[in-house]
Protein backbone atom coordinates (compact mmCIF):
# COMPACT_ATOMS: atom_id res chain seq x y z
CA UNK A 1 0.00 0.00 0.00
CA UNK A 2 2.84 2.62 0.88
CA UNK A 3 4.16 1.68 -2.48
CA UNK A 4 1.17 2.53 -4.11
CA UNK A 5 1.21 5.87 -2.37
CA UNK A 6 4.55 6.83 -3.39
CA UNK A 7 3.78 5.60 -7.03
CA UNK A 8 0.71 7.97 -6.84
CA UNK A 9 2.36 10.79 -4.98
CA UNK A 10 5.37 10.76 -7.41
CA UNK A 11 3.12 10.38 -10.44
CA UNK A 12 0.92 14.00 -9.26
CA UNK A 13 4.54 15.64 -8.88
CA UNK A 14 5.68 14.95 -11.93
CA UNK A 15 2.35 16.02 -13.46
CA UNK A 16 2.34 19.60 -11.34
CA UNK A 17 6.29 19.67 -12.60
CA UNK A 18 5.10 19.34 -16.29
CA UNK A 19 1.92 21.67 -15.89
CA UNK A 20 3.88 24.22 -14.13
CA UNK A 21 6.98 24.05 -16.79
CA UNK A 22 4.18 24.48 -19.52
CA UNK A 23 2.76 27.45 -17.68
CA UNK A 24 6.27 29.39 -17.21
CA UNK A 25 6.59 28.87 -21.06
CA UNK A 26 3.26 30.34 -22.10
CA UNK A 27 3.88 33.50 -19.75
CA UNK A 28 7.32 33.55 -21.06
CA UNK A 29 6.00 34.00 -24.63
CA UNK A 30 6.24 36.87 -26.83
CA UNK A 31 3.49 38.30 -28.64
CA UNK A 32 2.18 41.21 -30.16
CA UNK A 33 1.84 42.92 -26.76
CA UNK A 34 3.71 40.98 -24.36
CA UNK A 35 6.92 39.94 -23.40
CA UNK A 36 10.30 41.36 -23.96
CA UNK A 37 12.11 42.44 -27.00
CA UNK A 38 14.92 44.17 -27.98
CA UNK A 39 14.79 47.51 -30.42
CA UNK A 40 17.80 49.00 -32.37
CA UNK A 41 17.51 52.58 -32.69
CA UNK A 42 18.96 55.39 -35.07
CA UNK A 43 20.91 57.71 -32.38
CA UNK A 44 19.48 60.66 -33.96
CA UNK A 45 15.94 59.53 -32.71
CA UNK A 46 16.00 58.61 -29.36
CA UNK A 47 13.89 60.76 -27.26
CA UNK A 48 11.08 60.11 -29.62
CA UNK A 49 11.45 56.57 -29.11
CA UNK A 50 11.74 56.59 -25.58
CA UNK A 51 8.63 58.30 -25.40
CA UNK A 52 6.95 56.22 -27.39
CA UNK A 53 8.82 52.94 -25.32
CA UNK A 54 7.36 54.21 -21.93
CA UNK A 55 3.73 54.69 -23.11
CA UNK A 56 3.89 51.64 -24.57
CA UNK A 57 5.23 49.54 -21.84
CA UNK A 58 2.47 51.20 -18.86
CA UNK A 59 -0.11 50.67 -21.38
CA UNK A 60 1.03 47.22 -21.97
CA UNK A 61 2.55 43.85 -19.91
CA UNK A 62 5.98 44.75 -22.46
CA UNK A 63 9.23 45.36 -22.27
CA UNK A 64 11.47 46.54 -24.59
CA UNK A 65 15.37 47.03 -24.52
CA UNK A 66 16.69 50.10 -26.39
CA UNK A 67 19.77 50.02 -27.82
CA UNK A 68 21.35 53.18 -29.53
CA UNK A 69 24.14 52.76 -32.00
CA UNK A 70 24.88 55.18 -35.70
CA UNK A 71 22.46 54.37 -38.68
CA UNK A 72 25.62 52.31 -40.33
CA UNK A 73 25.18 49.77 -37.23
CA UNK A 74 22.01 49.67 -36.52
CA UNK A 75 22.09 48.70 -40.63
CA UNK A 76 25.09 46.38 -39.76
CA UNK A 77 22.98 44.53 -36.99
CA UNK A 78 19.77 43.99 -38.70
CA UNK A 79 21.51 42.25 -42.02
CA UNK A 80 24.01 40.38 -39.24
CA UNK A 81 20.91 38.96 -37.34
CA UNK A 82 22.20 40.75 -34.32
CA UNK A 83 18.82 43.11 -34.62
CA UNK A 84 15.21 42.14 -35.32
CA UNK A 85 13.53 44.92 -34.93
CA UNK A 86 15.13 48.68 -36.00
CA UNK A 87 14.12 52.75 -36.05
CA UNK A 88 15.65 54.29 -39.24
CA UNK A 89 15.18 57.10 -41.04
CA UNK A 90 15.38 55.92 -44.33
CA UNK A 91 13.85 52.61 -46.14
CA UNK A 92 15.72 49.58 -46.58
CA UNK A 93 17.96 49.80 -49.64
CA UNK A 94 17.88 47.77 -53.22
CA UNK A 95 21.53 46.07 -51.89
CA UNK A 96 20.01 45.68 -48.21
CA UNK A 97 16.46 44.28 -49.46
CA UNK A 98 18.47 41.55 -51.23
CA UNK A 99 20.64 40.55 -48.38
CA UNK A 100 17.15 39.44 -46.99
CA UNK A 101 15.52 38.01 -49.72
CA UNK A 102 18.78 35.71 -50.04
CA UNK A 103 17.89 34.42 -46.39
CA UNK A 104 13.90 34.56 -47.06
CA UNK A 105 13.21 37.13 -44.60
CA UNK A 106 10.33 40.26 -45.27
CA UNK A 107 11.05 42.97 -43.46
CA UNK A 108 7.95 44.63 -42.69
CA UNK A 109 8.68 48.65 -43.25
CA UNK A 110 6.49 50.94 -42.04
CA UNK A 111 6.42 54.59 -41.56
CA UNK A 112 5.41 56.51 -38.60
CA UNK A 113 6.45 60.25 -38.73
CA UNK A 114 8.66 62.77 -39.94
CA UNK A 115 11.56 64.56 -38.14
CA UNK A 116 14.54 67.07 -39.52
CA UNK A 117 17.66 67.70 -39.40
CA UNK A 118 18.26 70.84 -38.02
CA UNK A 119 21.99 73.30 -37.98
CA UNK A 120 22.61 74.96 -34.80
CA UNK A 121 24.87 77.86 -33.87
CA UNK A 122 25.64 79.01 -30.70
CA UNK A 123 23.39 81.95 -29.00
CA UNK A 124 26.07 84.85 -28.75
CA UNK A 125 25.65 84.80 -32.66
CA UNK A 126 23.25 87.28 -34.44
CA UNK A 127 23.69 84.87 -37.36
CA UNK A 128 20.58 82.76 -37.54
CA UNK A 129 20.22 81.84 -41.09
CA UNK A 130 22.29 79.01 -43.16
CA UNK A 131 22.55 78.09 -46.88
CA UNK A 132 22.77 74.73 -47.97
CA UNK A 133 25.17 75.77 -50.67
CA UNK A 134 27.69 77.41 -48.38
CA UNK A 135 27.29 73.73 -46.49
CA UNK A 136 27.92 72.24 -50.05
CA UNK A 137 31.08 74.71 -50.45
CA UNK A 138 32.52 74.27 -47.23
CA UNK A 139 32.05 71.12 -47.63
CA UNK A 140 33.99 70.64 -50.76
CA UNK A 141 37.15 72.67 -48.86
CA UNK A 142 36.32 76.43 -49.76
CA UNK A 143 36.27 79.37 -47.79
CA UNK A 144 32.93 80.16 -46.09
CA UNK A 145 33.17 83.00 -43.69
CA UNK A 146 29.90 82.46 -42.15
CA UNK A 147 30.94 78.75 -40.82
CA UNK A 148 34.36 78.22 -38.89
CA UNK A 149 33.21 74.65 -38.65
CA UNK A 150 30.65 71.76 -38.91
CA UNK A 151 30.12 69.38 -35.97
CA UNK A 152 28.59 65.98 -36.55
CA UNK A 153 27.31 63.38 -33.97
CA UNK A 154 29.11 60.61 -35.90
CA UNK A 155 31.00 59.72 -38.83
CA UNK A 156 28.28 56.83 -39.49
CA UNK A 157 25.21 58.89 -38.24
CA UNK A 158 22.29 59.38 -40.94
CA UNK A 159 22.87 63.08 -40.37
CA UNK A 160 26.31 62.86 -41.65
CA UNK A 161 25.07 60.39 -45.10
CA UNK A 162 21.67 62.26 -45.38
CA UNK A 163 23.61 65.57 -45.55
CA UNK A 164 25.70 64.02 -48.06
CA UNK A 165 23.11 62.62 -50.14
CA UNK A 166 21.02 66.12 -50.05
CA UNK A 167 24.45 67.76 -51.31
CA UNK A 168 25.21 65.53 -53.79
CA UNK A 169 28.63 64.77 -51.87
CA UNK A 170 31.13 61.20 -51.52
CA UNK A 171 33.80 62.40 -49.82
CA UNK A 172 33.81 65.79 -47.48
CA UNK A 173 37.40 67.57 -48.11
CA UNK A 174 37.02 70.41 -45.44
CA UNK A 175 39.55 69.68 -42.37
CA UNK A 176 37.47 71.42 -40.14
CA UNK A 177 34.16 68.89 -39.78
CA UNK A 178 34.32 67.22 -36.64
CA UNK A 179 32.11 64.34 -35.27
CA UNK A 180 31.38 63.10 -31.94
CA UNK A 181 29.57 59.98 -30.99
CA UNK A 182 26.27 61.69 -29.43
CA UNK A 183 23.84 64.58 -30.26
CA UNK A 184 23.92 65.55 -26.97
CA UNK A 185 28.10 65.83 -27.22
CA UNK A 186 27.10 68.11 -30.34
CA UNK A 187 24.94 70.78 -28.74
CA UNK A 188 27.44 70.99 -25.78
CA UNK A 189 30.49 72.01 -28.03
CA UNK A 190 28.51 74.36 -30.33
CA UNK A 191 27.33 76.07 -27.05
CA UNK A 192 31.13 76.79 -25.88
CA UNK A 193 32.41 77.56 -29.03
CA UNK A 194 30.94 80.48 -30.99
CA UNK A 195 31.22 80.09 -35.21
CA UNK A 196 30.86 76.16 -34.87
CA UNK A 197 27.85 74.77 -36.52
CA UNK A 198 26.17 71.81 -35.36
CA UNK A 199 24.26 69.25 -37.37
CA UNK A 200 21.83 67.25 -35.42
CA UNK A 201 18.47 65.43 -35.20
CA UNK A 202 15.89 68.05 -34.10
CA UNK A 203 14.28 65.84 -31.53
CA UNK A 204 16.82 66.33 -29.19
CA UNK A 205 16.36 70.24 -29.50
CA UNK A 206 12.60 69.92 -28.85
CA UNK A 207 12.93 67.42 -26.32
CA UNK A 208 16.01 67.83 -24.40
CA UNK A 209 16.84 65.79 -21.44
CA UNK A 210 16.68 67.75 -18.21
CA UNK A 211 20.27 67.32 -17.42
CA UNK A 212 20.14 69.31 -21.25
CA UNK A 213 17.99 72.09 -21.23
CA UNK A 214 20.25 74.64 -20.08
CA UNK A 215 22.73 73.87 -22.65
CA UNK A 216 20.09 73.78 -25.25
CA UNK A 217 18.87 77.33 -24.47
CA UNK A 218 22.03 78.44 -25.14
CA UNK A 219 22.07 77.29 -28.79
CA UNK A 220 19.76 78.61 -31.47
CA UNK A 221 17.86 76.85 -34.48
CA UNK A 222 18.96 78.00 -37.79
CA UNK A 223 16.70 78.88 -40.49
CA UNK A 224 17.71 76.87 -43.76
CA UNK A 225 17.41 77.90 -47.68
CA UNK A 226 17.43 75.21 -50.10
CA UNK A 227 19.64 75.21 -52.93
CA UNK A 228 17.38 75.71 -55.59
CA UNK A 229 15.23 78.19 -52.89
CA UNK A 230 14.89 82.33 -52.24
CA UNK A 231 13.36 81.38 -48.46
CA UNK A 232 15.08 80.81 -45.64
CA UNK A 233 12.98 77.95 -43.47
CA UNK A 234 12.90 77.53 -39.87
CA UNK A 235 12.33 74.15 -38.79
CA UNK A 236 8.94 74.28 -37.58
CA UNK A 237 6.44 72.07 -36.86
CA UNK A 238 4.21 73.15 -39.99
CA UNK A 239 6.94 74.02 -42.22
CA UNK A 240 8.14 70.50 -41.68
CA UNK A 241 4.33 69.26 -42.33
CA UNK A 242 3.76 71.56 -45.15
CA UNK A 243 7.03 70.34 -46.95
CA UNK A 244 8.88 74.00 -46.96
CA UNK A 245 11.72 72.65 -44.47
CA UNK A 246 14.75 71.31 -47.23
CA UNK A 247 16.06 68.74 -44.50
CA UNK A 248 12.70 66.84 -43.31
CA UNK A 249 13.04 62.89 -43.42
CA UNK A 250 10.37 60.25 -42.78
CA UNK A 251 11.04 57.76 -39.91
CA UNK A 252 10.46 53.86 -39.92
CA UNK A 253 10.24 51.13 -38.07
CA UNK A 254 11.62 47.87 -39.61
CA UNK A 255 10.27 44.37 -38.48
CA UNK A 256 12.21 41.28 -39.19
CA UNK A 257 10.94 38.91 -36.61
CA UNK A 258 9.05 36.99 -39.05
CA UNK A 259 6.34 36.27 -36.53
CA UNK A 260 3.89 37.97 -34.49
CA UNK A 261 6.25 39.19 -31.84
CA UNK A 262 6.36 42.82 -30.47
CA UNK A 263 8.22 44.27 -33.05
CA UNK A 264 4.49 43.98 -34.81
CA UNK A 265 2.35 45.19 -31.45
CA UNK A 266 5.37 48.63 -31.23
CA UNK A 267 4.62 49.15 -35.18
CA UNK A 268 0.99 49.02 -34.65
CA UNK A 269 0.98 51.47 -31.68
CA UNK A 270 3.50 54.44 -33.21
CA UNK A 271 0.95 53.96 -36.30
CA UNK A 272 -1.72 54.36 -34.07
CA UNK A 273 -4.12 57.29 -32.27
CA UNK A 274 -2.03 57.21 -29.09
CA UNK A 275 1.66 56.72 -30.91
CA UNK A 276 0.71 59.31 -33.31
CA UNK A 277 -0.56 61.85 -30.73
CA UNK A 278 3.18 61.48 -28.62
CA UNK A 279 5.01 62.23 -32.11
CA UNK A 280 2.45 65.52 -32.53
CA UNK A 281 3.09 66.56 -28.72
CA UNK A 282 6.92 66.53 -29.48
CA UNK A 283 7.28 68.82 -32.10
CA UNK A 284 7.77 66.21 -34.90
CA UNK A 285 5.06 65.49 -37.86
CA UNK A 286 3.03 62.28 -37.41
CA UNK A 287 2.05 60.37 -40.77
CA UNK A 288 -1.59 60.24 -40.24
CA UNK A 289 -3.03 63.27 -37.32
CA UNK A 290 -4.79 62.25 -34.78
CA UNK A 291 -8.81 63.16 -34.37
CA UNK A 292 -10.01 65.25 -32.23
CA UNK A 293 -13.34 65.04 -30.82
CA UNK A 294 -15.82 68.27 -30.75
CA UNK A 295 -18.52 67.95 -27.86
CA UNK A 296 -21.43 70.38 -28.67
CA UNK A 297 -24.43 71.14 -25.89
CA UNK A 298 -28.06 70.79 -27.24
CA UNK A 299 -28.56 73.90 -25.11
CA UNK A 300 -27.42 77.32 -24.47
CA UNK A 301 -27.06 78.28 -21.36
CA UNK A 302 -26.67 81.89 -19.92
CA UNK A 303 -24.14 82.41 -16.35
CA UNK A 304 -25.08 83.90 -13.44
CA UNK A 305 -23.07 87.14 -12.81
Amino acid sequence: MNKLVKTIVGFLLITFLFIFSCQKKEDNEETILKGKATLYVDESLVPIVKDEEAVFENQYDAKLHLVSKSETEVLNALLNDTAKIAILTRKLNDKELKVFKYKKINPRITPFATDAIAFIRNKSSKDTLIALQDVFDFMNGKEVKSIKGLVFDNPNSSTVSYIKKILGIKEATQKNIFSFKTNNEVIKYVSENDGMIGVVGINWIFQPELIMQETVDKVNLLSVKGVNSKEYIYPSQDKIAGGYYPLARELYIVNCQGYTGLGMGFASFLGGERGQRIILKSGLVPIRFPSRKILTRKEITKEIK
